[in-house]
């Protein structure tokens, strides 16, 4: 799944390129994971402002409104400036394609959990039904200890669980937590409300870290993930712990163990990482 590195890398790589633009069409394939709200054909002749993320989401200012991305599961855009897009016909998995004088950006998502949301604004119902949970992000200067600590105070649940639930802090996805914690040295069954104000301070570095850097590697590409430009991340190729089960420890040696949280595999170093 995309999660906020391979997001804000998907945005980097088409939003220049998108700014100012005017949208002159709009095909929707099949049903994706909610219904666009609007009459596709309403949104042509509108110019795209800019783009900015908000977690795991994409936002689309418009001239009037917005339209919210995601990519759900497998999905990832593409965007092209020469036509090598536009004259292709679309793939039975591109589903939703933006025509603009700039260039085509595609959405393409072989599971469909993807999503183009449109909205009047940020503060409407419409997206504040997507976006109003989300915790604070992390890579804008927002992360602040004291609130974090505070709310992981009110947490009894394991720390690895608690950050996945984005609540708090958005964008710590499966692989980025483990590798937090790692960094942080702290065991991923941790209840959250047993962590001290020193050691949520090295988790809150450590996630800042971990995410910063995926975002410079170009996120992760574990099965099919590119950015808009085509290209595949690299972050997983130097992780601490994440997919290393039965392999040495970079830093002690020991063997990085596996187990399961919530349905997701979990990854630590037994020796480095305390309870």
């Amino acid at each position: 799944m995309p999660e906020l590195p391979e997001v804000e890398v998907t945005r980097l790589s088409f939003a220049d390129r998108i700014a100012n633009a005017h949208i002159s069409d709009v095909r929707v394939g099949k049903p994706l994971r909610w219904p666009l709200g609007v009459m596709p054909t309403s949104l042509i002749g509108r110019k795209v402002l800019g783009v900015r993320r908000r977690g795991k989401y994409l936002l689309m200012d418009l001239n009037q409104g917005l339209l919210l991305w995601h990519l759900g599961m497998s999905g990832s855009l593409s965007f092209s400036s020469d036509g090598a897009i536009a004259n292709m016909s679309p793939k039975p998995h591109d589903h939703f394609d933006l025509q603009t004088t700039h260039g085509l950006l595609r959405l393409n998502d072989p599971r469909r959990f993807g999503a183009v949301v449109y909205a009047d604004s940020e503060a409407s119902a419409s997206a504040q039904k997507l976006l109003g949970h989300l915790g604070v992000e992390p890579l804008a200067g927002q992360f602040d200890l004291d609130t974090f600590h505070k709310n992981l105070k009110q947490r009894s649940a394991a720390i690895k669980q608690v950050l996945l639930a984005g609540d708090i802090v958005v964008g710590v996805g499966n692989i980025y937590a483990s590798e937090a914690l790692f960094l942080a040295r702290i065991r991923p069954t941790v209840r959250a409300n047993r962590i001290s104000r020193l050691r949520a301070e090295k988790l809150r570095l450590a996630v800042i870290d971990v995410l910063a850097h995926a975002v410079a590697k170009g996120g992760s590409t574990l099965r099919d993930f590119s950015n808009a430009e085509g290209q595949s991340g690299y972050f997983q190729l130097e992780a601490n712990v994440y997919d290393r089960a039965g392999l040495p420890c970079r830093q002690c040696g020991h063997l990085i163990k596996r187990l399961v949280q919530g349905q997701r595999a979990t990854y630590f170093c037994p020796v480095c990482q305390k309870p």
